[in-house]
């Protein structure tokens, strides 16, 4: 397959909407990553997006949507708490989980009777997902398992071959992917952190919002609900240690295992760290005051040492309040949960 790389304008975005309609892939870009999209409605579109990426069939995708009212046909009863966050955060990186109406195939949903949906904020990816239909499955757009593209470029180099257009829209403008929030069992949970954080629900919603445990640490058993919750995420080629403790202490510890390893090493460190390491690559992910260009930083510096060969990577860790515990599960998610605590 000839896998086509085009600017992402009115006429590009027309025929991404008829590849669509036609049952094909298109990836495309949202404010927080690049997306693999197909009809959501189309099971034979799903099961594509599954094998493009190599992605688990239990994995569930989520479903974008243009407009709010388009939630209604995919699920039989939206609680009051879905309109009440889609009011504060739609169109924006915030996807829910509610119960499915029947003919929603159960190839897109991962064979669940939830659906996950998002009113993405990027024109872009509205314009497309009118131009296709208006229900998408996306997942992100790269090959399961490795960093999320936050490039069209990133897109070309997993993906190239496997769909037939990408349409490039730029760099994004988060970097990680959306918070996926449950709204099917009564008491909000958060099952995938992001850009919108537990303390901006429960202001919105006026009451807590739970998250599941398995965030920062190795989840379990059993079916994932979201996507992201079990199989392996994010991960560079190389292997990957996080190190955990004070600023001296972590830097004491990586600057030791360079010292001692023969392989070609990586550091992913903070502007403020930078001039410590001596290494094949120092990858500064921005100002450790600034979480937002430590996400945005994140996936392509990933990336980056791959492209450098890098086998052994080191990493500082972050704090987890807030915005951080996004930052961190993807983190923890790419190396595996390997951390050193010193």
């Amino acid at each position: 397959m000839n896998t086509r790389l085009l600017k992402a304008d009115e006429e590009a975005i027309l025929e991404a909407g008829e590849l669509l309609r036609k049952g094909e892939l298109v990836a495309f870009p949202t404010e927080t990553v690049y997306g693999l999209g197909g009809d959501a409605f189309c099971a034979a579109s799903s099961k594509k997006i599954y094998a493009a990426k190599g992605r688990p069939s239990d994995n569930p995708l989520i479903v974008h949507i243009a407009e709010l009212s388009a939630a209604e046909r995919l699920s039989p009863e939206l609680p009051e708490s879905f309109y009440t966050l889609a009011e504060a955060f739609w169109p924006g990186p915030l996807t829910m989980i509610v119960n499915k109406r029947p003919e929603l195939p159960g190839e897109t949903t991962g064979g669940l009777d939830t659906v996950a949906i998002r009113l993405p904020d990027h024109p872009v990816a509205l314009a497309m997902i009118k131009a296709g239909g208006g229900y998408i499955a996306a997942p992100s757009a790269n090959a399961s398992g490795r960093p999320s593209p936050t490039l069209a470029e990133h897109v070309m180099e997993d993906l190239n071959g496997r769909i037939p257009l990408i349409l490039d829209g730029g760099e994004v403008g988060i970097g990680v992917e959306s918070t996926i929030v449950d709204l099917s069992e009564g008491k909000p949970m958060i099952l995938r952190p992001g850009y919108i954080t537990a303390e901006m629900l429960e202001r919105v919603l006026k009451q807590p919002v739970g998250t599941d445990p398995a965030l920062l640490r190795p989840g379990e058993g059993g079916r994932p609900k979201a996507p992201g919750m079990r199989y392996r995420h994010y991960a560079p080629k190389g292997s990957m240690q996080l190190v955990e403790g004070s600023s001296e202490a972590v830097v004491r510890e990586i600057c030791r295992r360079l010292s001692e390893s023969g392989k070609r090493c990586g550091v992913l460190c903070t502007d403020e760290t930078k001039e410590s390491y001596r290494a094949d690559a120092v990858i500064s992910l921005g100002s450790r005051s600034d979480l937002s260009s430590v996400a945005l930083s994140l996936y392509r510096a990933l990336r980056e040492l791959d492209d450098a060969g890098i086998e052994e990577i080191y990493s500082e860790s972050f704090e987890t309040e807030g915005f951080g515990m996004a930052v961190m599960n993807r983190m923890l998610k790419a190396a595996g949960y390997s951390v050193v605590k010193v």
